[in-house]
């Protein structure tokens, strides 16, 4: 490595945070992000150039932290980051994420997940242009200095300007982290981008939903429902997408012999937590509502209604695999709900039936001839412990005692 060159850019590096610091970039995430987007494309650019190894990051690191005391985010972990950020986001992936988003703005009925299919980095469908930088560079000897300089200017300045539009701009940094940890496919890393914004969800959150598989379980994975035949197609096609298959209840636990009682119970008792894997627009009305049809008791297991859909939403558990009964008895719960509760507002009842584990041909089967919309979904909980395990594990007030004698 050169002293001279790592002067000169560590030089252009503090102008650069300089003039972000004078436009208050650091208290603005956009803007910090844009920095951020900077310093990686500076750091790749010389890596590649100069042939500048690992021992650039730490460098950099320090110098950076003695000239800027107060500002926080330049370790040589963050700057890592940086770099990752600049690569992962080239000026062509920009571009798309921000045509992509002008298209889903102008057609709300555009199916998001549609759009994850063009941002595969593979197969030469995102060809990674050179930077229109790079290409200025490679002209030196036919203008002069002062017009490069210029017509550089003028790029990076249309780099920002596409940078700050873009959905990148409105992620915050620790979300960027756990997308660039834990999701390497573009496309879905833009689909989580935009359900992030949507329904305000925290880093964790989003961590949570990455592993749990959020995308294929809600987007790319085959829905069993007869909503397409039923509702009307903007209703249809946003109940399908709301639909997940399967559901994720992990913060249920299980009894040796789960029962949909028990389960209903933990779910009510952890609402938010259902709720939450639910998706938003779910209201929670109620557990076992009754109703009074000829003079029979009867019992919903679980009852929602759904601000965006207008309707309520008729849930019931299985503690089994899906059997042919099931529908119907789900389709009844549906019919009484619009009847005795839904008003003219209000559009038509959907039910959801949970259940542990279907045959697809047989569930398709079963919702033929049914007028009232129904999706069936599997769910999984967390497992039981063994009773024969249970023996062998530490009871609390063993662990208690121990941590007394310890103290």
């Amino acid at each position: 490595m050169k002293f001279n060159q790592y002067k000169e850019l560590l030089q252009e590096v503090k102008l650069k945070i300089q003039h972000a610091q004078i436009r208050t970039v650091m208290a603005a995430n956009s803007q910090m992000l844009l920095l951020y987007w900077q310093l990686g494309n500076y750091i790749l650019a010389n890596q590649q150039t100069n042939g500048w190894g690992a021992k650039i990051i730490p460098q950099l690191s320090l110098d950076l932290k003695r000239a800027f005391p107060t500002i926080k985010g330049f370790s040589s972990r963050n700057l890592l980051y940086m770099k990752q950020f600049a690569e992962s986001y080239p000026y062509s992936i920009i571009d798309a994420f921000v045509k992509i988003e002008l298209q889903i703005k102008a057609d709300s009925n555009v199916s998001q997940h549609l759009f994850v299919q063009l941002l595969q980095t593979k197969n030469n469908q995102f060809l990674i242009a050179q930077q229109p930088v790079a290409k200025l560079e490679d002209t030196t000897h036919a203008i002069s200095q002062q017009a490069v300089a210029k017509l550089r200017t003028e790029e990076e300045s249309s780099f920002e300007e596409l940078f700050l539009q873009s959905i990148l701009a409105r992620i915050s940094w620790s979300h960027h982290i756990v997308l660039m940890d834990k999701e390497v496919h573009l496309g879905k890393r833009f689909w989580y981008m935009l359900n992030s914004l949507e329904h305000g969800n925290s880093r964790n959150v989003l961590a949570m939903q990455i592993e749990s598989g959020l995308y294929e379980r809600q987007v790319s994975n085959k829905k069993t429902s007869n909503f397409v035949h039923t509702l009307p197609p903007i209703q249809s096609n946003y109940a399908n997408y709301l639909l997940k298959d399967p559901y994720i209840f992990d913060f249920v636990q299980a009894k040796e012999k789960a029962d949909e009682r028990n389960i209903e119970e933990q779910l009510a008792s952890h609402i938010t937590k259902f709720l939450l894997e639910l998706g938003q627009g779910f209201a929670f009305i109620g557990r076992q509502i009754h109703f009074e049809i000829g003079g029979d008791d009867f019992y919903a297991d679980l009852l929602f209604y759904h601000t965006r859909l207008h309707c309520y939403v008729v849930v019931e558990l299985k503690a089994r695999p899906f059997e042919p009964g099931d529908a119907s008895q789900l389709n009844f719960y549906v019919n009484v709900v619009n009847d005795k509760l839904k008003v003219t507002k209000d559009n038509d009842t959907i039910g959801l039936l949970l259940c542990k584990g279907k045959n697809e041909v047989i569930a398709e089967y079963a919702l033929k001839g049914y007028n009232n919309a129904i999706g069936i979904s599997d769910y999984q909980i967390s497992k039981a412990i063994p009773e024969e395990l249970k023996s062998l594990l530490p009871q609390v007030e063993d662990i208690e005692n121990e941590f007394k004698e310890k103290v």
